[in-house]
């Protein structure tokens, strides 16, 4: 988990269902090992892990990741009604709802968040490649776009931290 502290029921829940649909800590590390290794040296899987749990500390992406999630769930269910139902069964490109819950995450740790984002959604490495694989019959229209924001926000996180300006908070 994230440290020896009490977490709530809410972030419990969250990372619960993170795991329950195949993301763990680790694979949202890796990304931002991906985003950030060319310009932090010496940037080992454990900065990286202690930032996406910082990123997962805060009560606005916990509603967010059971939000999307909760979504995808029921579309895979097909307990939507159309035409949402298909809209977001098929992950429409001009469906932007689900880039939009992803930005309300990306932005937790300022504005660098949203080129982060910009790119690791676009080049889809390591976990993004497997939830954007349609061929498996689940939907993951929201939770590709929520991890790689979360990602993004620990990077956003991580470069902060290296110029001082994010301290170990309590989060909310």
């Amino acid at each position: 988990m994230a440290d020896n502290k009490k977490i709530s029921a809410l972030e419990k829940t969250a990372r619960e269902w993170l795991t329950e649909r195949g993301v763990t800590i680790d694979d949202m590390a890796e990304l931002v090992h991906y985003l950030q290794s060319k310009y932090h040296n010496n940037l080992t899987m454990e900065d990286c892990r202690y930032n996406v749990n910082q990123v997962l500390k805060k009560r606005e992406v916990q509603n967010a990741i059971l939000t999307g999630i909760q979504l995808d769930k029921l579309a895979e269910q097909n307990k939507l009604e159309e035409p949402l139902q298909a809209t977001i069964a098929a992950d429409e490109g001009l469906y932007g709802v689900d880039e939009i819950i992803a930005f309300s995450i990306v932005n937790v740790y300022g504005s660098i968040g949203f080129t982060n984002y910009g790119y690791i959604d676009k080049q889809k490495p390591g976990i993004l490649q497997k939830l954007n694989d349609k061929s498996t019959g689940e939907c993951h229209t929201f939770l590709d776009d929520i991890v790689g924001a979360i990602a993004a926000a620990a990077s956003s996180r991580l470069a902060h931290s290296a110029v001082g300006d994010e301290e170990d908070e309590e989060e909310e």
